[in-house]
């Protein structure tokens, strides 16, 4: 099977100035990468500004409670909502926004919110050997599993939102929906040169 090689280039903003990081994506094993946003064990909301070209503070979560894994999206994807494909990270420290995991995904977890559908895929770092063996969601511990769920089922609460939970799907899925926000992004990139003319 020929290896298709994705080279993503992510510009991360640190004070006072900014460097280009590329990011290698091989698809024949299905590992890709990670641009946290919000590490776990936080109730800063943070997010990627792309006119920035850097993370910025969001909002604190109104809810008390916390992120219960490392967070952000995948680079290179466009999901249904018209971000990035958020993907949440297990890991065993957290880590710090702007830090670009080398991850492989397990499951997708698939919630609508006020904006639309709202597909998370979630991946366990290559790096890691407290969670590197797992390799799908039966793998996954069901305490950590209920936890990520209460948590995006509540999270938005106080702010009046409401978020309806549809639930885990397996691998398999996770990877079609990867796909289809790569494609997404692919022809959005594609429109906006044409446009640039």
């Amino acid at each position: 099977m020929p290896v298709v090689v994705w080279v993503v280039t992510v510009r991360v903003c640190h004070l006072p100035q900014s460097y280009d990081r590329s990011i290698v994506r091989a698809m024949s094993d299905r590992h890709l990468h990670c641009l946290v946003e919000i590490p776990k064990g936080s109730r800063n909301k943070y997010e990627w500004d792309e006119q920035l070209q850097a993370i910025k503070f969001d909002r604190f979560l109104f809810s008390s409670v916390v992120y219960p894994t490392d967070y952000g999206f995948i680079p290179q994807t466009l999901a249904e909502d018209g971000d990035p494909l958020d993907a949440m990270v297990t890991v065993s420290e957290p880590t710090f926004p702007g830090c670009v995991i080398p991850v492989k995904p397990i499951a997708l977890f698939k919630m609508r919110d006020d904006k639309g559908v709202d597909d998370k895929v979630l991946c366990v770092p290559l790096e890691d050997p407290n969670w590197s063996s797992i390799d799908s969601l039966e793998d996954l511990p069901l305490p950590l599993r209920d936890e990520i769920s209460h948590f995006f089922s509540i999270y938005k609460t106080p702010e009046g939102k409401v978020v309806k939970v549809d639930g885990w799907f397996s691998r398999e899925e996770a990877i079609a929906v990867i796909d289809e926000s790569h494609a997404r992004w692919r022809e959005q990139q594609s429109r906006l040169a044409l446009e640039r003319g």
